[in-house]
Order: C-alpha cells, then sequence, then structure tokens
C-alpha cells in the first residue's frame, strides 16, 4: 500500500480517536452502562474499519456478566479488537490513565488500573475486579503481562486469576491473533514486541494491505476446585488450543 493511502487512513483513525473523546465527554454522563457499551462496541468496529481491519469472531462470546475474559497479547490493537467483539472492561497499568487521548478512552470505555510494580495493589485490584463481576461486569486481562508475537505464548501469571476465585464466576478463554487478509496466513504488522515502537507498529499496520483479526472464545469454565495457578496453566493450554484450532 502506497504511503499515502497509510497517511490517510491514519489521518481517519485520529479523527475517529478525537470524536470518541468528544462522545464520552458530552455524551456519556447521559449514558446508561449499556448504552455506553454499545457505544464503545461500535466506535471500536468503526474504528478498525477505518483502518482496513476486518474482525472474525469464532465461538460465542459470555452474553451476560459476571465473567473474567483471559486472552493472549500481541499489540496494542488487542483491547480494541476485544471490544469490538464483545465489550469488557480491560485491567491496564496505571500509567495508561495518564496518556494524552489514550488515556481518556480507555478511562471512558470503563478500564481498571494496576499498579504493576506495587504487590499490594494487586491484592486491591483482584478485590476490585471481584468486586465488578459481583455486580454482573465482564472484565478482561492479559495474564502473559506484556505482548508476544501469538506463536509462543509467555507463562500465565496466576494473581488477577484468583479474582474470579473469588467472585464465583466463570472465567472464558479466547485467542488473538492477526492474519493477511488474503492468503490467510500469520501477519505479525500489528506486533508490538520486544524493541518495536508504537510508530513502528502503527505504521506496519496501516500500509499492510487488509488485515483480519481473529477472535476465537472457547467454553466458560468454572474453577472446579483448582487453585489460581492450576486454573493460570490450564487456561494457557486453551487459548493456545483455540488459536490453533482450524478456521
Amino acid at each position: 500500500m502506497s504511503s499515502f493511502k497509510a497517511i490517510w487512513k491514519f489521518l481517519r483513525g485520529l479523527w475517529h480517536v478525537f470524536m470518541g473523546m468528544w462522545l464520552i465527554y458530552s455524551h456519556f454522563p447521559r449514558l446508561s452502562p449499556e448504552q455506553r457499551e454499545m457505544r464503545v462496541q461500535a466506535w471500536s468496529l468503526q474504528f478498525l474499519a477505518l483502518w482496513q481491519i476486518h474482525l472474525k469472531v469464532e465461538g460465542q462470546p459470555v452474553l451476560n456478566g459476571p465473567a473474567l475474559l483471559v486472552a493472549n497479547h500481541i499489540s496494542w490493537l488487542d483491547i480494541m479488537v476485544i471490544h469490538a467483539a464483545r465489550h469488557c472492561r480491560f485491567v491496564s497499568k496505571s500509567d495508561i490513565r495518564g496518556w494524552p487521548l489514550v488515556g481518556m478512552l480507555a478511562t471512558g470505555a470503563g478500564t481498571l488500573y494496576i499498579e504493576r510494580t506495587n504487590r499490594k495493589d494487586a491484592l486491591r485490584m483482584v478485590k476490585d475486579m471481584a468486586s465488578a463481576m459481583q455486580e454482573g461486569d465482564v472484565v478482561a486481562i492479559f495474564p502473559e503481562g506484556t505482548t508476544s508475537d501469538g506463536r509462543d505464548l509467555l507463562p500465565f501469571h496466576a494473581n488477577l486469576i484468583q479474582s474470579a476465585i473469588q467472585a464465583q464466576a466463570p472465567v472464558q478463554p479466547m485467542s488473538l491473533k492477526f492474519v493477511d487478509s488474503q492468503t490467510g496466513e500469520i501477519t505479525f504488522a500489528p506486533c508490538y514486541i520486544g524493541d518495536d515502537t508504537l510508530i513502528g507498529s502503527m505504521w506496519r499496520t496501516l500500509k499492510a494491505p487488509g488485515i483480519t483479526a481473529v477472535v476465537h472464545f472457547g467454553a466458560l469454565q468454572q474453577a472446579d476446585g483448582r487453585d489460581r495457578r492450576t486454573w493460570a496453566h490450564d487456561l494457557r493450554e486453551e487459548v493456545i488450543r483455540l488459536r490453533d484450532a482450524r478456521d
């Protein structure tokens, strides 16, 4: 794709971000939680369309909370892709709250923030997540703790899985991958790992001829007596199975 077309897509996406901020500032205070969820999902779908990213959903996302979604983490696009497939409240590092543009969008979408370097804050977050689920929310986490290329998943951290045990809520594993829309082969254009910069990842995504984001929802799981570490291990195996399942 030419650089001119990539720049045009970027500008349209940037305008969409500003429109999202205006929506949060001017409309969200008057909307019900259900209406906010619908607006966030619609906004996310529109952003993906502007950047020519097709969404393919496999499996059935949980219809209602309480529930915890657990997914692998590849790109800065992951949150938008999941919101487009099924609105949820993400757990994210507290730094994002102060980011220009992104922080306001994340907060407006109901993000829960955690100080990752503070062990005591992890305990608080488990309680907050459990409370949110007990109130009927669907909460989502990336238990790898950081991004990977999607081929070799990092071990799943078990700490935040405790929230589902505490809330007696089911967990739904889900996998993410990005494929070339023409060939169906895995594309690493949206990856944001290692020495990648956000600008570099965005530019590769914009230049790619066509990307399909594949979201595969698995079956709901209950703890069934498993502790958080055993459950985290089993969830990782299920996410890998979902990722490798034939389309």
